[in-house]
């Protein structure tokens, strides 16, 4: 996936955009984790980012980013299915971790312990950091 595709996917969009985006990735966001986590190796960063996304002290601009990121995550229909075996959460990976990477700052200790509690009770197994 190349670095213009990414942009396209994490520019900033509508407040009624940023609105669907987080509808979906609240209605898809545990099932797709739960689908994915023996394939993403940074699970607990995709968590934590879905606590800062939907934290009403994190940047607009931030929540922005991560909701574009955590939508595409959440669609089982982007540029490589999900579906697809080994290789289907690869473009999910790059559009996460670039996401992650440039909001980093803003994901705090907070959001991680609430992303560990989460872990430890869902039932999944997951790739510590």
């Amino acid at each position: 996936m190349d670095k213009t595709t990414i942009e396209k996917i994490l520019k900033p969009e509508s407040e009624e955009t940023q609105k669907s985006r987080a509808a979906k990735v609240r209605a898809a966001f545990w099932k797709t984790v739960r689908k994915a986590a023996g394939h993403i190796p940074f699970m607990e960063d995709v968590v934590a980012s879905y606590y800062c996304a939907f934290d009403p002290q994190t940047p607009t601009r931030v929540r922005g980013i991560l909701l574009a990121a955590l939508a595409y995550f959440v669609m089982p229909f982007d540029l490589i299915p999900d579906m697809l075996a080994v290789i289907g959460f690869t473009d999910d990976i790059a559009v996460l971790t670039i996401a992650i990477s440039a909001v980093r700052a803003h994901i705090t200790d907070a959001h991680y312990q609430a992303a560990r509690k989460a872990l430890e009770k869902a039932p999944i197994e997951t790739q510590k950091k």
